[in-house]
């Protein structure tokens, strides 16, 4: 069977009631690409026009987790072959090398091990990656590379059409865009501009300091989000003592 042919199963098979609805496509296409692939984990994400990194979906929990640490640590290989367009192959002391502080979140907290990180072509809403998560650094070799890369074409070719063939407010995106993960990483946006207009700063500055609190609390900057919007946490509390 060809890979198209492998993938369109994978993608099939994916559709479970539980993951049913335009919104969730992201993660039945995150799963379609860890089956092929053959791979532990996979996350999709993108770059929107504004140059933030919003996930789109990912296989599992722990492979979102992994994301998630990233995000908060602000650094690691997803970001890397996001920001420069170039395909990232880093195994545990690629990582620990490069990424010391990921990498011990990441060792800590999620079995994955090593990461292949692959930016995709454009789609309508932004320019696209896909991390690929391993529980060993020996399995990041048998991958194949032109395999992972006519995956990614589909992935992007899938949600094209589905942007394509579907109505929706520009302001909004598709409908691939209002699943719970990216959500959850827009209200990061949505708090991280309160944090600037409450402590007068600049919006990387109170990026910053939304990812300092998560880091000292063990949690994601999702969390640090939820709680300045939900009023448990005040932008004041962000300040350093």
């Amino acid at each position: 069977m060809t890979i198209a042919g492998r993938f369109a199963a994978a993608l099939d098979d994916a559709d479970v009631p539980e993951l049913r609805g335009p919104e969730l496509l992201p993660v039945r296409l995150a799963r379609a690409c860890a089956r092929v692939l053959r791979v532990d984990g996979a996350g999709l994400s993108i770059l929107d026009a504004a140059q933030q990194r919003l996930p789109l979906g990912a296989s599992s929990e722990a492979a979102a987790a992994a994301e998630r640490l990233q995000f908060t640590v602000g650094a690691g290989p997803c970001l890397a072959a996001q920001e420069t367009r170039q395909p990232v192959f880093a195994v545990e002391e690629d990582l620990r090398r490069r990424w010391p502080v990921f990498t011990d979140l990441l060792v800590g907290t999620t079995p994955f091990r090593a990461v292949v990180a692959l930016p995709l072509q454009p789609a309508l809403a932004g320019a696209g990656a896909i991390d690929l998560y391993f529980t060993r650094s020996a399995d990041v070799p048998e991958l194949d590379v032109f395999e992972a890369l006519a995956v990614g074409g589909l992935v992007t070719s899938v949600l094209s059409d589905a942007a394509v063939w579907s109505s929706w407010e520009p302001a909004e995106g598709p409908e691939w865009l209002q699943g719970p993960t990216p959500r959850r990483r827009a209200a990061v946006w949505e708090a991280m501009g309160k944090v600037a207009v409450d402590l007068e700063v600049d919006v990387p500055v109170a990026l910053d300091l939304m990812r300092a609190a998560a880091f000292a609390r063990g949690g994601s900057t999702e969390d640090v989000a939820a709680e300045l919007l939900a009023g448990r946490l005040r932008a004041a509390d962000l300040r350093p003592e």
